[in-house]
């Protein structure tokens, strides 16, 4: 029986996957994304050293900078920034399973999609702080609420590109592969699923984003470690150089793990010949 080979860019002269992936990497390093957060802080500094701006409105960035050193030098900082990225690593790895699991099911399954999806739309409505004191009551203030909460944040987008992925895979293929008598096991991992595969880590980079943003909501409900609490303790203590520490740390932070995420994408897509690759 024939089988079906479906290639991108075969016999072209692009660069391997490896090489090419590894200047992604680089790029995604490159100097120049540290031009903007740089004049930033030059701009920062001379406002506060100006005097434009009260030390307890914003502290000058050196200030910042002697906070976290203590906090760092005594473990402390360590300690917060391990389990803020843990509780949304945990939040982002259940939301993601569930989002797989529904999103695939509704995408492929036209059944599926009118029974759970209107109901999962209107889910999507609620505002995100209105389920804090639910999951509260629910499941107290300890880890799993906030994980829970997490775990929302990031489920809709990856459902939602997920399911729009599949309904949208292009139908020629499917008859390509209806010609080649694929069973529907082949179907699914030769045709829908890299089909799919550019949606669902958009869906995943935009759930990732969400996820750092809900842990702060989440580390607000009575959290005693993280950098959500971190945050609230230099509002408590009258402290901006804390509070916009460990906002710094948060963007730092979630653009490492963006940036891990969009360089395992890059390779795990080598085979897409897009406008991207050429620039």
């Amino acid at each position: 029986m024939k089988t079906l080979t479906l290639r991108s860019g075969a016999g072209s002269s692009r660069p391997s996957g490896a090489i090419f992936n590894t200047r992604r990497l680089f790029k995604l390093l490159s100097w120049k994304s540290w031009l903007l957060p740089l004049a930033f802080l030059l701009v920062w500094a001379q406002l506060s050293s100006r005097g434009v701006f009260p030390a307890y409105v914003l502290p000058h960035p050196l200030q910042v900078w002697s906070e976290l050193a203590a906090l760092w030098s005594s473990g402390a900082l360590s300690e917060h920034i391990l389990v803020t990225t843990g509780r949304v690593a945990a939040g982002f790895l259940a939301g993601t399973a569930a989002a797989t699991l529904l999103g695939a099911l509704t995408g492929y399954s036209r059944l599926a999609r009118e029974l759970l999806d209107p109901a999962l739309q209107a889910i999507k409505a609620v505002p995100s702080l209105a389920w804090v004191p639910l999951f509260i009551l629910w499941f107290g203030i300890f880890e799993t609420s906030k994980i829970i909460l997490i775990a929302v944040g990031v489920f809709f987008p990856v459902y939602l590109n997920l399911m729009a992925g599949i309904r949208d895979s292009d139908r020629k293929l499917f008859e390509v592969a209806r010609v080649y008598r694929l069973n529907t096991f082949d179907r699914v991992f030769r045709v829908l699923l890299p089909g799919t595969l550019p949606a669902y880590f958009t869906g995943l980079r935009s759930g990732l984003a969400l996820g750092w943003m809900f842990v702060i909501a989440a580390e607000l409900m009575g959290a005693s470690q993280g950098l959500g609490f971190l945050m609230l303790d230099g509002q408590m203590t009258g402290n901006p150089a804390i509070i916009i520490g460990a906002l710094v740390l948060f963007a730092l932070v979630g653009k490492i793990t963006d940036a891990l995420l969009t360089f395992t994408a890059t390779r795990l897509l080598s085979w897409q010949d897009s406008f991207g690759r050429t620039q």
